[in-house]
């Protein structure tokens, strides 16, 4: 299922991670693994999408996610695919590249027992190429802030949702709709929480 509309919907008709995070865990806040914990392995540059934002994210989304498919591209610790598995997502594939957060993530899946969350270890950019286009519904990006990633991981991502599918962005700083324009791609919705801009994108052609 794929959105139809303009605006961010509740049903689907077709996230990274704080410097300042406390502890080395955080919580899955909403669906059927509400409140359980994901721990956070100490890793330069590892920024679990903080609580506040990713409560906006779904809400800008909708609670319900049944049926829709997603790609949790930059996983890390997999909240953002997790949080959208925990709401009803039939499929998500999750792509990282350390070997230690994909064993992590592994681990959590099993004991979820999240059979509709699939991980695949290697590079975020090179794996959307080979996915399947416009076979999924919603993308999140959560690249190094450090890197030029954000134009490659966007214009990857961009091919794998329809005209209509949503694309999740975080970064250091905001997009402005000159430069999404020319991705084929429109602001929908926009946060700022610390040093994370947080992006709700459209594709739009």
């Amino acid at each position: 299922m794929r959105p139809k509309s303009s605006q961010p919907p509740k049903k689907p008709t077709t996230p990274a991670r704080t410097r300042s995070q406390p502890s080395h865990e955080i919580r899955i806040i909403g669906g059927q693994w509400r409140r359980t914990v994901i721990k956070v392995l100490d890793k330069p540059g590892l920024r679990p999408t903080p609580d506040r934002v990713r409560e906006t994210l779904f809400n800008w989304l909708g609670q319900d996610l049944a049926g829709w498919r997603c790609v949790d591209a930059f996983a890390g610790t997999g909240a953002l695919g997790l949080e959208a598995a925990s709401r009803g997502a039939s499929h998500v594939v999750a792509l990282e590249q350390d070997p230690d957060l994909v064993k992590a993530l592994l681990q959590q899946i099993e004991r979820l027992k999240a059979t509709g969350v699939h991980v695949q270890r290697g590079d975020a950019v090179a794996a959307m190429h080979r996915l399947t286009a416009g076979a999924f519904d919603l993308v999140f990006l959560d690249p190094p802030f450090e890197g030029p990633w954000f134009e490659p991981a966007l214009q990857a991502s961009r091919k794998l949702v329809p005209v209509g599918g949503w694309i999740y962005l975080e970064a250091p700083v905001a997009w402005g709709a000159e430069a999404l324009e020319l991705l084929h791609l429109k602001l929908e919705r926009h946060l700022k929480a610390g040093a994370v801009h947080a992006h709700l994108l459209q594709r739009t052609a």
